[in-house]
């Protein structure tokens, strides 16, 4: 065997963390009453969606702290709301709504309990590699059965950097006992996952969810459904 170790993402990889939060933000939109400031839910959606993707881009860089992604995310989308003021404490509290919500849904990616299965069964050690927030993602790891299948648990905050720093991947080296030479990276964030894991000398499984974009340079693998990595491993 070539590889015996897995680093692998978890949020859009293995868990369907967009298709989960659109369920949480619809019920957090209930929750906080959204209807009496928004005549067309879409305009806090959309713009929520918009903000979250280029804070998180910036948090992965190293630009700016959790807490500003956190407020941030919920005050510029709310600030939309006629008549509404979003406080930091009310950011907070939608926050903590919204990610409450979001760690006790179950979707996962399609394939993906069947992948982890399989690499389980073939004998790989897998360490779950993840920028998500400490105590949210192990309420979802545990909400969607995939706790058991990871040997470590590896983690931005616990590292103190973020993917593709190569502070992350060092620390996940001290943390899982693996070897470059013997570790493949899986991902679906190619400047996050593939780059970072590159950068580190580590082999890649592109796992790219929108052929129409294919990976802007060469990886070592490029699949675009999670059972084709079966074929791989």
């Amino acid at each position: 065997m070539k590889y015996t170790d897995l680093f692998i993402d978890f949020d859009d990889t293995l868990y369907d963390t967009h298709g989960n939060a659109i369920i949480a933000l619809g019920e957090l939109y209930e929750y906080l009453h959204l209807d009496q400031y928004f005549d067309n839910p879409n305009v806090f959606y959309d713009d929520y969606w918009n903000t979250n993707i280029r804070l998180w881009t910036q948090y992965a860089k190293g630009e700016i702290e959790r807490r500003y992604l956190i407020i941030e995310r919920f005050r510029h989308p709310l600030s939309l709301g006629k008549g509404l003021n979003p406080t930091e404490d009310y950011c907070l509290k939608a926050s903590d709504k919204f990610l409450s919500l979001c760690a006790i849904k179950s979707g996962l990616v399609d394939g993906a309990k069947e992948l982890m299965d399989y690499l389980h069964n073939k004998g790989y050690r897998m360490h779950m590699c993840s920028n998500g927030f400490h105590e949210v993602q192990y309420k979802k790891l545990h909400s969607c059965g995939l706790f058991d299948h990871f040997t470590t648990i590896i983690l931005s905050e616990d590292a103190g950097a973020n993917k593709p720093s190569p502070q992350f991947f060092d620390y996940a080296f001290q943390q899982s006992g693996a070897s470059p030479a013997t570790t493949l990276m899986i991902g679906d964030n190619f400047n996050t996952d593939i780059l970072g894991a590159q950068q580190t000398g580590l082999d890649t499984i592109f796992f790219n969810r929108f052929p129409e974009y294919p990976a802007p340079s060469p990886v070592t693998h490029e699949v675009h459904h999670l059972k084709d990595i079966m074929s791989i491993l």
